[in-house]
């Protein structure tokens, strides 16, 4: 491909920057729009987050340290959200340590700065290789529905009133349908951080689901099983329960 195919390729890519440095904003902002990227920034973790929720990058590029929240929160957060934009961590946080938690917490790379241009260009370029090309933003269990993207979700054909949280946790159960989920894994995908203590949060939000997706009128589909967690299954004639346990 050559450079004048390449950059008009690149022209419906947009990258977001999310930096408190202005001259390495600068500089990476003039480099990527001389590719032919369109290019967003943002100087604080806040501001950064909000731009992701509010204007969908193709990719984004984020620094670890940042005012407001860091980083590694930016990115816990956007995997929390149910987003899989890809990220690339730009930081001087070198060690193998930094390197692993970066990627433990969502993100698809890791660029230590100071870098080359040329690196941080093949890299993008790699990255966007790995998102797939047809995607539909859809997920279908039965007769759920879900619109990531444009985060709405129906059952029977009828649009389902949730809050950002809730759509979250339907969102996790229809990506691991029929395998219990265990609370530990629910919070972090869906509240971003490791489960403490003995919080109900959880068996609150499924109280909240079952209800939204009108289990007495459709049927059962959120299961409970003590010591394993929970389940997104169809299972015709199932009972009801408020709380508890199926078996």
């Amino acid at each position: 491909m050559s450079a004048v195919e390449s950059k008009a390729k690149n022209q419906d890519t947009t990258v977001l920057i999310i930096e408190d440095e202005a001259q390495i904003t600068r500089l990476i902002e003039l480099e990527l729009k001389y590719e032919g990227y369109d290019v967003l920034t943002a100087t604080d973790g806040l501001e950064g987050l909000k731009a992701i929720k509010d204007k969908s990058p193709d990719l984004v590029l984020l620094d670890c340290m940042l005012p407001s929240m860091s980083g590694e929160e930016v990115c816990k957060q956007v995997r929390a959200d149910a987003k899989d934009t890809p990220i690339i961590m730009i930081t001087a946080k070198d060690s193998i340590d930094d390197k692993v938690k970066g990627l433990d917490y969502g993100a698809d790379d890791y660029l230590v700065k100071p870098f080359a241009t040329e690196e941080l260009l093949a890299r993008i370029r790699a990255v966007l290789r790995r998102k797939p090309k047809s995607e539909t933003g859809t997920l279908q269990y039965k007769d759920l529905w879900l619109d990531q993207f444009n985060r709405v979700a129906r059952r029977s054909n009828q649009e389902l009133e949730l809050r950002s949280k809730e759509f979250s946790l339907l969102r996790v159960f229809m990506m691991y349908p029929e395998q219990y989920l265990t609370r530990e894994f629910l919070f972090s995908k869906v509240w971003g951080y490791d489960f403490i203590g003995e919080s109900n949060v959880i068996e609150v939000y499924i109280r909240y689901l079952r209800s939204k997706l009108r289990e007495k009128q459709f049927g059962k589909l959120i299961h409970t099983k003590r010591g394993e967690g929970y389940m997104l299954k169809a299972i015709e004639g199932a009972p009801l329960e408020e709380d508890g346990s199926d078996d």
